[in-house]
């Protein structure tokens, strides 16, 4: 079937999902758009953690509460939600391209959204635009990736979904703090960075190839999310890995640069949020180290080392110690990287492909509400009990689910 948009489409087969090369230079080759579509989802997760380090900035101007706070970060969670309960399956309707192309100007409309914004209303309303178009762009960036992978097997499109998910996380932390630091336009810096990145990659999503090879009108509704039956083992570790790992990361990223700078007892920005960074760029280092890892040994060592880095950050949050804390921030984070790359990796390899945006869009659902009902609760607690003692709770929690993880992992090794 010949799509009328594109200059010169890719073919893909309907059994295996491969695409074939385009037959003309006018779009991009198929091993490129594979790292394009990587790109998407490192772009994605780089931006939702850019307006991490503004935080404390928008709180002290606006005069919000860490409640407030927290409920700011979780509306993107659940505008990310709201996309993928409502559009999950678009791009397995419609095709991969032109949801990304939605999907990416959509993001830049939220970066000027975040530039332009005056109070903390327009800051929700910024999150949720972000949080609906990511939801879009991560479920056919996801399920292109797995299409376009040429000779890589699927394996290594788990890889490249697992690491491009963790160093974006990271380095979205490390650029938006370094820019707030700066000091030179610290509120928009950051966002016209996003803006113009989301831009270059808008014009790589225009030239991809179109991997969907029978594609149907849109049916925009309400789904629940669904995993074939013979693939629901391999979806429930996955998801067990990424409901330790992303839990963490919402608490991180919504009160942990808060922790940092009272344990460094500094103001400088990239300091308070070395506590995420670390986490995150240690889980990325772990994947491309261990990315040979049989998936159920990766899944039980790494659910272990992520219960011992939480035990110490549980244990250096009563201490007030910065040094137990970064060390298991580290270790955390290599565990967490490890353990979701073995469950990302055991699941891309058995979904069918006419399942796959489906199933990366439960996926999603599960890793952002990981993401945001811990974070939400957090902010109660953090009111209540003050920043140590929520740290404390919560982290032996999630070392509770590593372990939880571990064992099934091992069980049916």
């Amino acid at each position: 079937m010949r799509d009328p948009v594109l200059l010169s489409p890719a073919t893909a087969s309907p059994a295996t999902g491969r695409v074939a090369p385009a037959r003309s230079g006018r779009t991009l080759p198929p091993r490129l758009a594979y790292w394009h579509a990587a790109a998407v989802i490192f772009l994605c997760l780089f931006a939702s953690v850019a307006p991490s380090p503004l935080y404390p900035f928008y709180a002290v101007t606006w005069h919000f509460s860490p409640l407030t706070l927290t409920l700011v970060y979780a509306t993107y969670a659940f505008g990310v939600l709201a996309a993928l309960l409502t559009a999950g399956r678009v791009s397995d309707q419609v095709g991969r391209r032109p949801v990304l192309l939605a999907a990416l100007g959509t993001l830049m409309v939220s970066s000027v959204l975040f530039i332009t914004a005056s109070s903390v209303t327009w800051l929700f309303v910024a999150r949720g635009v972000q949080g609906v178009a990511t939801g879009a762009a991560l479920s056919a960036a996801s399920a292109a990736l797995l299409d376009l992978r040429g000779r890589r097997d699927l394996v290594s499109a788990g890889l490249a979904n697992a690491v491009a998910s963790t160093a974006g996380l990271g380095l979205g932390q490390l650029a938006s703090s370094a820019l707030v630091q700066s000091g030179a336009a610290p509120r928009t810096l950051p966002y016209v960075l996003l803006l113009v990145l989301f831009a270059v990659a808008l014009a790589g999503a225009f030239w991809m190839p179109e991997p969907v090879p029978g594609r149907s009108a849109l049916r925009l509704t309400l789904q629940r999310p669904s995993v074939p039956a013979g693939i629901r083992h391999p979806f429930l570790l996955a998801g067990l890995a990424v409901l330790g790992s992303w839990s963490i990361g919402g608490l991180y990223f919504s009160l942990g640069a808060q922790l940092s700078a009272q344990l460094f007892s500094t103001a400088n920005v990239i300091l308070a949020g070395v506590g995420g960074i670390t986490l995150t760029l240690a889980a990325a280092a772990a994947q491309l180290v261990f990315r040979r890892v049989t998936p159920w040994l990766g899944a039980s060592a790494g659910s272990v080392a992520l219960a011992a880095g939480m035990t110490l950050i549980v244990v250096a949050a009563a201490v007030s110690s910065s040094g137990l804390f970064l060390a298991g921030s580290f270790i955390a984070g290599a565990g967490f990287g490890v353990a979701f790359l073995a469950g990302l990796r055991q699941l891309t390899s058995v979904i069918p492909a006419e399942h796959r945006a489906a199933v990366m869009s439960a996926f999603y659902v599960v890793a952002y509400l990981s993401l945001s009902v811990p974070a939400v609760l957090a902010g109660v607690v953090v009111t209540h009990l003050g920043l140590e003692t929520t740290f404390e709770i919560f982290g032996s929690v999630v070392a509770g689910i590593a372990l939880t993880m571990a064992a099934e992992a091992w069980r049916t090794r």
